[in-house]
């Protein structure tokens, strides 16, 4: 017999049976209670409670309650946020006011008092963007010309 013949038959050759890959390690999960993690879901909290008062620029009236709603909810889980909705509320507060008085303003000098709405309402749009990005830095930032009515 000729092994080069090919009408000879030739033993098949057999292969090992295949072995199951392992799969590749997977990463460590990461750290439960770590301060880091803890700060880091306060910090966004925060950050959403200043930015919230921006949603009456959408939706009249949400802007108050928005803010109060998420400062209340969530400050059990994070006390940090106690202060950030304090300062909100307190700022709320005193936006109110100045845009009375400067309504008031207006209706006693035939209009002319109501350009001070104009810096009420520009400081009402800064002021909590401001208060968010330091917020999200994990600083608290006092809201200047706020009327302390919550401490």
């Amino acid at each position: 017999m000729n092994e080069n013949d090919p009408s000879t038959p030739q033993e098949a050759e057999v292969s090992p049976p295949p072995v199951a890959e392992t799969p590749p390690p997977q990463p460590a999960p990461p750290p439960s209670g770590g301060s880091y993690f803890d700060n880091l879901d306060g910090k966004q909290w925060a950050m959403f409670l200043h930015f919230s008062q921006l949603l009456g620029l959408l939706v009249p009236g949400l802007g108050f309650a928005a803010p109060i709603v998420i400062w209340q909810l969530q400050k059990t889980k994070f006390p940090e946020l106690d202060a950030h909705g304090k300062m909100v509320t307190n700022w709320i507060l005193s936006v109110l006011i100045y845009t009375v008085a400067a309504s008031v303003a207006g209706a006693i000098t035939c209009g002319v008092g109501m350009i001070l709405l104009v810096p009420v309402a520009l400081l009402a749009i800064i002021f909590p963007i401001l208060g968010g990005i330091k917020a999200s830095e994990g600083t608290f930032w006092n809201y200047p010309l706020t009327i302390t009515f919550i401490k």
